[in-house]
């Protein structure tokens, strides 16, 4: 039986939640051998998997897919279903407030009461301000897409500080604001079900979208043609039709060149590129020297393979999937823009079997509208004095996207108060010592604030060096509500049964310090942050549409009409009102208003530089097991992947005599520190390429870096060289490096 049609056999029994919104009973709930069975969603990442949570005795017992869920159909992965549980209940999960009690980093920690807590961060937070401004605070999360990211912000605009970190430079930015230049805002919108081509570009779904996966697999049963372009065979890449393997970096010539192929074959869409694309002559000139010898030559593929592709796309309907793989590069926009600039004249646009546009239920909010309303901005100077608006306004400050810092810039004011001092932070949901590049850097930044506290589920290289360390809610313990344009749908997380201990989710906790700066006589921060429970925030983001809280509650989630290609209804928010093959914004700006291929950064060194690293370095692979830096304390994830790996092709490996599972130091160009990883051998790579993912830690090593200054690649990566000049994305995947071998076996040791 179907878990909506359990669902739906029985009404509400009982509602009741706390000020916060915070435990609903039986709520589209039933009981079945007195388990029972909660709908909610599972929030681990942006996918936002629809699940069944099995409570019994006041525990979650079982985690597992909600079969009906429209956008996930059933789609899930063990980050959900073993990591979140696990995590919830992991004996060392932090479950009171904590301040240190000895030096920084020195591990010592006393409990404290929460008002005592919020106490001492609204007091130190203000001391900070009071002595060098309101600019010298700034908060850290690890995207704006859950609302912890939008408390943050706000949180930060009630002290009168516009800055705020996100981790999405180097996850999803330069895909984001491609999308937004261009106008498409067809951001995981992707009708692979019924596609007869998806092209796949730098995405291995299999460990990152259980939803996407499943989709590319029934789409292929059904006679669909699945193209791979990635410089690693990944699983998806081994389920292919037709595999491209270029030499990382230069996967935009290929989107140029198939432009061009599909122009000079007169497969591109001309109906729907003369009613809604802007700059199409413009383009043709700029893509018409990448022909397929021309392709071949800059990527390393075949012609026949690529002309191949090509043709399959062309014979559509057909979608874009894209992932990491061409985000974090310093030309991730361009090369974004030029598979946005196929997707548009091959007019896959909101038709069935392409990219559907992201639309919403009527007056509907998204986290990030939010940080953009009038009422929640800060004075235009203010939002100017952003760190980074000056160099990049359409990622931070007034004009960008999501409002947030240039990150490399926040921790450079750190270190050298350079535009002005930083001296305080607040972190929640993101562990920044191991997921921003150059670590040593980071700690050192971290370690000179005057104040640091931060917010999580566990002990970790971050919250080790914080002054105050306060206990988060996990996915199992909040509420939230989102929009997925894989539905479309909205979905919403509910708490399947009250906090452990006493934890906090990140809304309560702004808002405690929100009602403090309220006694300190700043009645001004509670403009910033209005709504009196987490309830009242997500019903504000329904707003007065269709679709009430009650019926999200009601299964987890809730559809609503879609309709396809209503252009002449709902345009496309470019200057121009057309899909900008041709930026206007950013000509206004001085850079580059069409795609282009840029070589890489590697490509451009100097000869003897090649030659002292020779090797071209990719990160960000991804596990099934871990979501970033997450779950590595946890004792059946490590023993799926127990140490970080390194995969070089048998070439490569038989080159500096190294054989499976030996341990090597890498080191990168234009950076002093490195890295020590794990061999391992396999064709999925190509000779002089090695290939790793990021976020490692031991939990089992000595703090307060845990192993991250040794074994996580970060720690070799620049944060300040050579970037992307729209997102500031710096170049974390096709760098040169150098390895040796090592015989020191484990930081833990």
């Amino acid at each position: 039986m179907s878990g909506r049609s359990i669902l739906t056999m029985v009404s509400a029994i009982c509602y009741h939640h706390g000020k916060s919104g915070g435990y609903l009973r039986d709520i589209g709930s039933i009981m079945i051998e007195d388990k029972l069975i909660v709908p909610t969603t599972c929030w681990e990442c942006t996918t936002h998997c629809g699940a069944l949570a099995t409570v019994e005795d006041g525990r979650v017992t079982k985690f597992m897919p909600n079969p009906d869920h429209p956008g996930s159909l059933g789609a899930f992965c063990v980050k959900g279903m073993r990591g979140l549980p696990e995590l919830t209940y992991h004996p060392d999960r932090i479950l009171h407030p904590m301040r240190r009690s000895g030096e920084r980093g020195g591990g010592t920690w006393e409990q404290l009461s929460w008002d005592d807590a919020l106490d001492e961060i609204t007091e130190k937070l203000l001391a900070v301000r009071d002595k060098y401004g309101p600019l010298a605070l700034c908060g850290a999360v690890s995207s704006a897409h859950f609302s912890r990211g939008v408390s943050l912000a706000l949180l930060m605009r009630a002290f009168g500080s516009p800055n705020w970190m996100m981790n999405q430079d180097l996850c999803g930015g330069c895909r984001s604001l491609s999308d937004k230049i261009t106008g498409l805002t067809i951001s995981n919108g992707e009708d692979i079900d019924n596609t007869n081509c998806a092209l796949v570009v730098g995405r291995n779904p299999i460990a990152s979208d259980p939803s996407q996966w499943l989709a590319l697999k029934r789409a292929q049963r059904k006679g669909a043609k699945i193209v791979v372009i990635d410089p690693a065979r990944t699983r998806v890449a081994r389920l292919a039709d037709l595999w491209l393997q270029p030499k990382p970096g230069t996967d935009a010539a290929i989107g140029l060149g198939m432009i061009r192929w599909l122009i000079a074959h007169d497969r591109h869409d001309s109906e729907f590129v003369g009613k809604w694309c802007h700059g199409f002559e413009a383009l043709k000139d700029r893509a018409e020297r990448y022909t397929p010898e021309y392709v071949a030559e800059l990527t390393g593929i075949t012609e026949r393979d690529f002309v191949c592709a090509a043709q399959f796309y062309a014979d559509g309907p057909s979608c874009f999937v894209s992932g990491h793989g061409i985000d974090a590069f310093s030309a991730g926009v361009q090369t974004y823009r030029a598979f946005h600039s196929l997707v548009a004249i091959s007019g896959n646009i909101d038709r069935v079997g392409g990219n559907r546009r992201v639309k919403r239920p009527t007056s509907f909010t998204n986290y990030i509208e939010v940080l953009h309303k009038p009422e929640f901005r800060l004075p235009l100077e203010v939002e100017q004095q952003t760190i980074g608006a000056d160099r990049f306004p359409l990622w931070a400050g007034p004009e960008g996207f999501q409002t947030a810092c240039n990150n490399p810039g926040v921790i450079d004011a750190v270190l050298s108060g350079h535009p002005y001092p930083v001296r305080a932070m607040y972190v929640t949901g993101v562990n920044i010592v191991v997921t921003y590049p150059d670590t040593q850097k980071t700690v050192a930044a971290l370690k000179s604030l005057d104040f640091l506290a931060v917010g999580t589920h566990m002990m970790n290289p971050t919250a080790a060096l914080a002054d105050i360390v306060l206990p988060k809610t996990t996915g199992l313990e909040e509420e939230e509500v989102s929009l997925e344009a894989t539905g479309p749908c909205l979905s919403a997380m509910r708490p399947a049964h009250p906090p452990l201990g006493e934890a906090r989710n990140d809304f309560d906790i702004a808002l405690g310090i929100v009602q403090r700066l309220e006694a300190h006589g700043i009645t001004d921060a509670r403009r910033y942050h209005p709504w009196e429970s987490k309830r009242e925030f997500n019903e504000f983001l329904l707003g007065d549409g269709p679709i009430s809280m009650q019926q999200l509650l009601e299964t987890g989630y809730a559809t609503f009409p879609y309709e396809l290609g209503d252009f002449d209804r709902v345009g496309f928010k470019t200057n121009t009102g057309k899909i900008e093959l041709h930026s206007e914004k950013l000509a206004e700006l001085g850079l580059d208003p069409l795609p282009d291929y840029i070589p890489p950064h590697m490509d451009q060194t100097l000869e003897v530089t090649r030659q002292e690293y020779p090797l071209t370095l990719l990160t960000g692979a991804r596990e099934k097991t871990y979501h970033h830096s997450r779950f590595r304390d946890q004792v059946w994830a490590r023993k799926v992947s127990n140490d970080p790996w390194l995969q070089m092709n048998p070439e490569t490996a038989e080159k500096y005599g190294l054989l499976e599972n030996d341990w090597v130091v890498v080191e990168t160009i234009d950076h002093n520190g490195q890295c020590r990883l794990r061999v391992r051998v396999t064709e999925d790579v190509l000779p002089d390429v090695l290939r790793t993912g990021m976020g490692w830690w031991y939990p089992e090593a000595a703090g307060p870096e845990f192993g991250s200054l040794d074994i996580n690649i970060n720690a070799a990566i620049a944060y300040d060289g050579l970037c992307d000049p729209v997102t500031g994305s710096v170049d974390t995947r096709g760098i040169r490096c150098r390895l040796t071998k090592t015989n020191i076996a484990t930081a833990a040791e």
